[in-house]
């Protein structure tokens, strides 16, 4: 299992409780299939482990099979600045069929962002850098696809299946409880 490089750090964007045990790190593109697939799970896992889990979520843009991949990440850094990421990141997974500019504007405007602001962003490329940055560390920690998940650091080297990454949970947290009482 290859160790994630870029612990996670206020730069990153979470969700969850940012005290709890585990910590599941998803390096995702916004286009690709399996990510897409990815997504209702880990929503499932969430409701699941609850306060147990935080999800963060880092930008892996395959632009080579992916064409609209980097401008929906870049598109998601833009609604981060405006603390809009995580109703951005969902609304392009759940309408991943569409992915296009136009979609982009389409969700930020009902988002209530500002839609010339967006085309201007992502003309000059505003965002490139926080997309690249998130890019460089997963090749860093060896990721080489997506999804490509980490839990407390160690890369899920199983299926991203509800059940595997339930069961690797799980196996962390109890690890963490024996820790705790040695």
């Amino acid at each position: 299992m290859s160790p994630l490089k870029v612990a996670v750090g206020s730069h990153d964007h979470a969700q969850g409780d940012p005290e709890a045990p585990v910590t599941l790190l998803e390096y995702g593109d916004y286009e690709c299939p399996h990510c897409g697939r990815a997504y209702p799970i880990v929503k499932q896992l969430q409701k699941h482990f609850g306060k147990r889990l935080r999800f963060v979520f880092r930008n892996f843009p395959l632009n080579e099979i992916h064409p609209h991949a980097e401008g929906a990440a870049e598109s998601t850094e833009f609604a981060a600045a405006h603390r809009k990421f995580w109703q951005m990141h969902d609304l392009l997974f759940e309408n991943q069929e569409r992915l296009s500019e136009v979609l982009y504007i389409e969700i930020a405007k009902s988002l209530g962002l500002e839609a010339p602001e967006l085309r201007r962003a992502l003309e000059t490329r505003e965002f490139a850098e926080r997309v690249h940055s998130d890019f460089s560390g997963g090749v860093r920690s060896g990721v080489n696809g997506t999804p490509t998940f980490f839990i407390n650091g160690k890369r899920h080297d199983a299926s991203f299946a509800y059940e595997d990454l339930t069961h690797a949970i799980d196996a962390e947290l109890s690890r963490l409880a024996k820790a705790a009482g040695a």
